[in-house]
């Protein structure tokens, strides 16, 4: 069944969504609060399938909170929200969202909007670099046809990597945008991008992947 993050503080339209959702066989993870949806979205992102986002929200605005579930996982997002004006609705644009829904509008238009959202997902769900293939849906990733198996972390600090390709990922980034402690000595990381390397059959003095940036971090090279 596919899951649904919805985050949005009307707790009335929150619950009609929800239910209409199901009575379409999804199923729907909702959270008023955006902290608390981020930190179940952490744990497990590959559990979800889509998220609708309310821009209005408490503690975090929805534009931040997009920044950061796109930074663990490329998941499809859908902006659900009263601000209608063209200022956000290009800003949503700009920063990748899928959709842009402005309320008020039925649930069926929502659910029309989640179907036509997948189906283009599905027919773009694999990255190939080089011998990697990765799918973008599921997360998984394969090394010349035969899955990695990566422990939790190491997961979440490859798929950092390949949402920020060419980026410079500093230590403190992947330990903000990761599960790992605020404590966590950077020798720990350079072991998990050890590990990683390894996994992906990479060498660290001539990398085809993962480059080090001397005294910065690292960057995941992508030349397509």
């Amino acid at each position: 069944m596919k899951k649904v993050l919805l985050v949005e503080d009307d707790l009335v339209l929150q619950n009609l969504i929800s239910e209409y959702l199901e009575d379409y066989s999804y199923s729907c993870s909702a959270f008023s609060n955006p902290v608390d949806a981020l930190e179940s979205f952490k744990e497990n992102p590959d559990d979800f399938t889509i998220a609708i986002l309310d821009l209005g929200l408490p503690n975090m605005d929805g534009f931040d909170l997009f920044k950061k579930l796109k930074e663990i996982k490329n998941i499809p997002i859908i902006i659900s929200t009263a601000r209608d004006d063209i200022g956000n609705k290009i800003y949503g644009f700009e920063l990748g969202t899928d959709d842009y829904l402005s309320k008020p509008y039925e649930p069926r238009e929502l659910v029309l909007r989640i179907e036509a959202t997948l189906k283009r997902y599905n027919k773009a769900d694999s990255l190939k670099i080089l011998e990697l293939s990765i799918d973008t849906n599921s997360s998984r990733v394969f090394l010349s046809g035969i899955e990695i198996e990566f422990t939790k972390i190491e997961k979440e600090i490859f798929l950092l990597f390949i949402n920020n390709l060419n980026k410079i990922i500093s230590r403190e980034d992947i330990v903000k945008k990761t599960s790992l402690n605020n404590d966590t000595k950077n020798r720990t990381i350079d072991m998990h991008i050890s590990n990683i390397r390894f996994k992906i059959d990479d060498n660290s003095k001539e990398p085809k992947y993962i480059k080090s940036i001397w005294g910065i971090g690292y960057k995941f090279f992508y030349d397509n």
